[in-house]
């Protein structure tokens, strides 16, 4: 998961040591979208006893691998990140809890720091802001929706079963990751319905999870 040389530029970077083999293993697979790779980065930092700035941590990150996510810093679903630069642009109100089941779809596709053509959806954070302030779920579920579908339609993935099995299974709304195979279905907490895993793993997605996320910490 993390090639020898990443991780010792990593301890480097930080001014750390650790001795000895460490192993990771992931629930979810690296090149899915779903923050595998930082999260070793975060996990290995730790493990070597890192106590320092986050954002030192995250531009650390950002030296080894060229983008990173905000998972070192605390509430990062409520920051809007530049992951190519490891800063906070702004820190925003939560997004209303809800509740997510997803899984991956298509080949993994890890993240390419030098790729930078993706959708503008800058006209889509003043109403993100407003949502979540708001505490409007459905609000938040269709500009997520949104979002999905500008990058779904730039790579033209035509067979991506996602919108079809959002308005199938009546979700609020749908995510994909931008760089990733990751794929979810916004739903009200308690409302997901008792075949979306099988409907998921049906249309073909991989390693079905369901969760909670969003709501105050």
């Amino acid at each position: 998961m993390m090639p020898k040389a990443r991780a010792v530029k990593l301890l480097a970077g930080l001014g750390i040591s650790l001795t000895g083999q460490v192993d990771f293993s992931a629930e979810m697979p690296p090149g899915g979208g779903a923050g595998v790779s930082t999260a070793a980065l975060v996990a290995l930092a730790r493990l070597a006893g890192w106590q320092g700035d986050p954002l030192a941590l995250a531009r650390t990150c950002v030296a080894v691998e060229g983008a990173s996510d905000p998972l070192m810093l605390p509430a990062p679903m409520q920051l809007l990140w530049a992951s190519r630069r490891a800063e906070v642009l702004e820190t925003l109100s939560p997004p209303p809890l809800m509740e997510v089941i997803g899984g991956f779809y298509g080949p993994p596709r890890r993240t390419d720091p030098g790729d930078t053509d993706f959708p503008d959806i800058a006209d889509l954070i003043p109403l993100w802001r407003a949502a979540c302030a708001a505490g409007d779920l459905a609000a938040v579920a269709e500009l997520a929706s949104r979002s999905a579908q500008r990058r779904l339609a730039q790579t033209k993935a035509q067979s991506d079963p996602t919108l079809s099995l959002a308005a199938d299974l009546g979700a609020l709304g749908h995510v994909i990751a931008h760089t990733g195979a990751a794929r979810g279905l916004i739903f009200a907490p308690g409302a997901v319905p008792a075949r979306a895993r099988a409907a998921l793993q049906a249309a073909g997605l991989r390693g079905v999870v369901q969760f909670l996320a969003g709501g105050r910490v």
